[in-house]
């Protein structure tokens, strides 16, 4: 019984004596720091000593050579007083603009991302190219045209604009589509199967079939009208002129 009691102590004692050792050891450690601090504060002021002996010495320098008048410093400090609620709000506002742009920033640093992630994207689709690409097609026009031709083709901008509305129309188009399907498959009959080049004869008798006659008339008339608008307008070109030439049509 004696022994088991002489153990508990023992190892009781231990216990403490192990506790001890590392309270010890902590306070030896904090110690350690504690040292490293001060000797960091001692060269921070050593370093900082000369820096603010200078420039305790430069302002004491300059305050010499600045005549301060009292009641300046009176007037100012009665100017600050009586602008003491102005001053308290702007730097509530200022408080809040800075509360403002600490709220906004994770936004902006998003759009930031969000333009940089579109920006690449544009890029990958290939539209800055395209950019460049129309950059150098406009400096040709500039570099090509002069203003008087830019003037020129303002001018006759709507007549332009109504030959593509009637180039556009779905009779023109149905037109131009079977005239270049037309033109593609003879292309590729001729490619596929090379013919001689028809006689006299041979287009005298193609001109029995009735859709050659029929196309080759329509062939004409268009021909026809054609070269009558464009004897009209010389006609009415020469009437203007031969008007302007008389007294009587200035």
């Amino acid at each position: 019984m004696t022994d088991s009691a002489t153990l508990d102590r023992t190892a009781e004692l231990e216990r403490k004596i192990d506790a001890l050792t590392e309270q010890v050891q902590f306070l030896a450690e904090e110690a350690r720091a504690q040292g490293q601090r001060r000797r960091a504060l001692e060269e921070l002021q050593a370093d900082l000593t000369p820096i603010a002996v200078q420039a305790i010495e430069r302002s004491a320098y300059t305050l010499d050579e600045v005549q301060i008048d009292p009641s300046d410093l009176l007037q100012l400090a009665v100017r600050v007083a009586e602008n003491a609620k102005m001053l308290e709000n702007l730097m509530i506002q200022m408080e809040s603009m800075t509360e403002l742009a600490t709220e906004l920033k994770p936004i902006v640093n998003r759009g930031i991302v969000k333009a940089i992630e579109f920006a690449d994207e544009l890029d990958q689709k290939g539209y800055f190219e395209f950019a460049e690409a129309g950059i150098g097609v406009v400096d040709r026009i500039v570099t090509g045209y002069s203003k008087e031709d830019v003037e020129a083709l303002g001018d006759n901008v709507v007549d332009m604009l109504d030959i593509v509305k009637d180039l556009t129309q779905p009779e023109m188009l149905a037109v131009a589509d079977r005239l270049l399907e037309v033109v593609q498959r003879q292309q590729r009959t001729a490619e596929l199967e090379p013919q001689e080049p028809p006689s006299l004869f041979g287009l005298m008798g193609m001109m029995r079939d009735p859709e050659i006659r029929r196309g080759l008339c329509r062939a004409l008339n268009t021909f026809k009208a054609v070269s009558a608008s464009e004897t009209e307008q010389v006609e009415q070109v020469q009437a203007n002129g031969n008007a302007e030439d008389t007294p009587g049509g200035a």
